[in-house]
This record gives C-alpha cells, structure tokens and sequence, in this order.
C-alpha cells in the first residue's frame, strides 16, 4: 500500500535535505562499465577518489542505475560489486537511491545492437559516448533491451525481486525509484503494464525505503496532462520525484504543479547549462524548497555527459529551440583533473550544503 503523506513526511523530515548527483564514475564508458568484472577494481578505485570528492563538495547521496545485462551474466559477481558499491558511498557519506528500471533507450536503426559483457566502446563528442544515442530523434517506440521479451522481462523482474528483498531493510539504500521516465521513447503504451507490475512486485516485499517514479515530461502549464505511465507515477508514488532541465521560471511552474500532491518533492534529474537551467539559479531553490536533488554528472568522462543531447542539436537547427548555449557544459560539475567546471558553482553549493546542515 502506497505510504500515507504523513508517514512519508515524517521520514523525510527525519532526514537531513537530500542532496547529491546521477554517478558514474569518469572512466565508465556506461553503466556495464560500471558493474561488470572487467576493469572493476581500476574503476572502484577511481569511485572512491570522486566519492571522496563529492562529500568534499557538500552531497550526500547519490543515484544509481544498475545493468540487467551484469546481473544475468555475471550473477554473484555483480551482486558482490554491488554490495561494495553501497558500502564505499556509506563509508563517505552518501546514500543511494536505486533506480530499477529505466525507459531511457535508443531508437532502433541499423547500428542498434544488444548490450554485451566485455570491452564497451565510446565515441568521442556525443552525450552517453554513444553516435546514435537514447536521446536523438525517436520515429516510433523504442525497444526495451529486456522487458519486451517475454524470457527476459521474467529474468529482469527476477533481478527486482532479489535487490529489493536483499536489501529492504538496509540504510545504505534511501529510496527505490521503480521506473526512470516511464513511456520515455514513445514507449507509453507499452510501459504502462510494466510499470504497474513492477509497483506491485515491489510493494509486496515491503521495504523501509519509501518508492517513487519520476515524471519527467511535465509542465507548469496544468493544462498539458501527463502521460498514462507519468500519472500512474505520479499516483502510486510515496514520494514525487520528477525530472526537469527547463529554465528557472518554468522549474518553478512546475514546482507549484506538484505541490498541489501533498507529498515531499525531488528532482532527481537537473542540470542543463545549455538550456539554462544552472546551479546558481535552482540549488538555492532546491535549498529554500528543501527539494531533494540529483543534478546528472559529477566528473567529465567517457559517458560526455558535458555535450548536449543530440536531440538539442536536431531542435536548434530546425529552429524549434534558438535559445541553445552551446557555450556552456550539459552536465557534469568537474573537469576530468577534478578541478571544478566553475569554481563558482562549487561555491554556492557549498554555501547551501552548509546552511542546511546548520541545525
């Protein structure tokens, strides 16, 4: 049974303001890269410098997403890596918020091909390291890499059932996001079985984390309903979580919109410099609202979270978004040498990290 508001804001006001970033370490060409054997431990050592760093920088938690393809694969391994993954974000502060599914997928063309255990390849000047990446233009539905096939949508949900029944119980874990943007990728239709199932699945094993789904196509215009798996989400979520990269003004529009829910709020995805939705502007809000945040990136790496969307690319030739900066970073608050992108952005957050945790 989905969480009363007022047992969901006594747990959230027992916390301190949740504050903190979507990882992946800089030498990860992708979330395989980030699970899977090959490589791991040069890879955890780089996790605990950055992690070091992001305690420095004021967070305390962070989102995770981890790889079916590495727990099928590799099964013991992964659930091991796992485990130490969890215990090196305790051991610098950071709770995780462990996000199980994902509609985040590229459209299908002929480049398009399974994910695969082994050596993972990037290219350079594309945001995800990828040419053809989730974020360029979608003709019709994308596939789901698992939930599609009857064989593997079972596997998967298998994969839910062991994380969650593992760790219900375990503080590391914060929160269980069940579904990142669910009917992303013209998906909606197809999401929509899978999402509920999921929601079901996991509230039957009754964890201490609260669960959430994140919106993520909304508007502060109430006029423009949500999606059939976006109000689903919205509905049966414990906490409301939503995704937002609009300017300042138009965050707020959004933040009056979800209010309305009665329900402790968090963005778990920001932070796009090019379409001016900046640290300087919404980091004191996320503060004054005292709305949990995870902007996308920490370090500048493989994954080239720092370049736009490709789809930013397509809207401002058509002319659809003239107001792009392309001047500025997407993504990502440090420099590949960990100095900061903007050592004033590193200032202000800081500043509010403190005021915060001046109580």
């Amino acid at each position: 049974m989905r969480w009363s508001k007022e047992r969901i804001w006594n747990w959230y006001n027992a916390r301190p303001w949740f504050r903190g970033c979507n990882y992946m370490s800089a030498d990860c060409a992708n979330r395989i890269d980030q699970w899977q054997a090959l490589g791991f431990e040069e890879r955890l050592e780089t996790t605990e410098t950055e992690l070091a760093l992001m305690q420095k920088t004021g967070f305390n938690t962070v989102r995770l997403i981890p790889e079916y393809v590495v727990w099928k694969e590799e099964h013991d391994g992964f659930m091991e890596r796992f485990d130490r993954y969890l215990s090196l974000c305790a051991k610098y502060g950071l709770s995780a918020m462990i996000v199980l599914a994902n509609d985040c997928m590229p459209p299908k063309t002929e480049l398009w091909k399974m994910p695969f255990i082994g050596e993972q390849t990037y290219d350079w000047g594309y945001h995800g390291g990828k040419m053809h990446s989730q974020h360029g233009a979608h003709s019709g539905p994308a596939p789901h890499f698992y939930l599609d096939d009857p064989e593997s949508r079972d596997s998967y949900f298998e994969m839910v059932r062991e994380l969650v029944t593992k760790y219900k119980n375990d503080t590391r874990i914060c929160i269980w996001d069940i579904y990142n943007e669910p009917g992303n990728s013209r998906r909606e239709k197809i999401t929509l079985p899978n999402l509920k199932a999921l929601f079901e699945l996991v509230r039957s094993i009754d964890p201490i984390q609260p669960l959430t789904a994140g919106v993520f196509h909304i508007k502060g215009d109430e006029s423009i309903p949500l999606s059939q798996p976006e109000q689903y989400a919205l509905d049966n979520s414990d906490i409301i979580s939503y995704h937002s990269y609009q300017p300042y003004n138009e965050h707020i529009k959004v933040i009056h919109r979800l209010k309305k829910e009665g329900r402790p709020l968090m963005c778990t995805e920001w932070l796009g410099r090019c379409l001016h939705n900046d640290v300087f502007t919404l980091f004191p809000l996320f503060y004054l609202e005292k709305i949990g945040c995870y902007n996308w990136g920490f370090v500048a790496g493989k994954y080239q979270t720092y370049e736009p969307w490709e789809k930013t690319w397509l809207d401002y030739e058509s002319g659809e978004k003239p107001d792009v900066d392309f001047t500025k970073w997407f993504h990502d608050l440090y420099r590949p040498n960990h100095r900061p992108y903007d050592p004033k952005e590193i200032a202000v957050i800081q500043e509010f990290c403190a005021l915060a945790d001046d109580k």
